[in-house]
Order: C-alpha cells, then structure tokens, then sequence
C-alpha cells in the first residue's frame, strides 16, 4: 500500500491497484476506483513525480496519472515478477535491477541494468549524510543486502542474514532496518 495527498492505493492479486479516499463526514474510507489492466497480481507499488508506479506478476510496470487515475504507460524489461520499485528503479525475480529514464518525448526506457546473483526482493534509498552521497539499499534471495553507492553503483557493502530479507527500510541517523524470512529485525548503521 502506498498514500498520496489522502488517498491509499492497495495492490491486490487480481491485477488490479484500489484507491480509496477518505470522507470527512465518515471515518470509513471510500472506493474512488479499481486500477486495471495488469494480467496478474500486484506485488509493488511507489509514488513518485506525480505518477503511481505498479510492479506485478505479469512482468510489467505500469504508470498511472495521480490526476486522472488513467493507465499512461506499460513499462516492459523484465522476464520474471517485479518484485519491488522504487523511483525509476525495479528489482525482479529475473535478477535484475533496472533504471529508468525518460526519453525526449516523455516515455519511459531502461537506462541501466545490473544483475545480480540471485532474484531481489527489496529495495531502498538512504543518504550517507556524512559523504553527501546517495545509497541504494538492495536484498537479494540470497540472504544479502547488497549497498551500492549512487550513481556510480560500486559495492559499499553488504549484510548478511539468517534468512531471505524480505523488507528494507530506512530510518534517521544513516540507520536502516531489515526483517527477514525467519522474523528477526536488525537494525544497521552506515559506518
């Protein structure tokens, strides 16, 4: 789920993204609408630059307008599940990281890729505030959360867990979070 200015989108198994917007007068949200055209369950979702991004089963991204709610683009680069996004990035089951751009008329394309070892499951951003430089937080299958430093994508670092990390998220402080398949949470520090 994600939530944008009011209104919380869900990724459901039928293919479809649901928006709900709250009512002032209830406590109950309401439906505003059902976002279709993937073939197979949502699995990611990200807001960014005016535009709800959808990662799915089906191995394609698709780019809504947050305005008109339309589908404007079907993003096609992976061979496997879109496992995650993040802006203008996708991680898949395919192993492999995929960049985005926009070109001179507005659509997106696959800039840069990376391939990993094993298939990704989770990605996020975090700033080393002490470099004033940009860090992509990737898990893999593989147990590992690979730190790349941006834009140059050279290996920081990695981390180690007992089982499959399954979410990264990122906290003050150059601290991040990972919970993995066995239900441990650890918590890192950038060093």
């Amino acid at each position: 789920m994600v939530l944008n200015e009011g209104v919380l989108f869900a990724a459901m198994e039928d293919g479809s993204v649901l928006a709900w917007k709250s009512n002032s007068q209830s406590s109950n949200p309401e439906e505003l609408a059902a976002l279709e055209g993937h073939d197979s369950a949502v699995i990611s979702l990200v807001i960014g630059a005016n535009r709800l991004f959808s990662g799915s089963t089906d191995q394609t991204i698709r780019v809504w307008d947050l305005q008109t709610l339309e589908c404007i683009q079907t993003l096609r680069g992976h061979n496997d599940s879109v496992t995650c996004l993040i802006f203008l990035f996708s991680g898949s089951s395919d192993k492999s990281l995929k960049i985005w751009g926009a070109t001179e008329n507005g659509s997106l394309e696959v800039i840069h890729e990376m391939k990993q070892e094993s298939g990704i499951h989770s990605l996020n951003g975090i700033s080393d505030t002490t470099k004033d430089q940009h860090i992509l937080l990737c898990s893999t299958e593989d147990k590992i959360v690979h730190i790349y430093d941006l834009p140059s994508f050279a290996e920081k670092g990695r981390t180690f867990s007992k089982g499959q990390v399954l979410a990264v998220e990122t906290g003050p402080g150059g601290l991040f979070f990972t919970g993995d398949s066995t239900g441990q949470l650890s918590v890192w520090k950038l060093d």
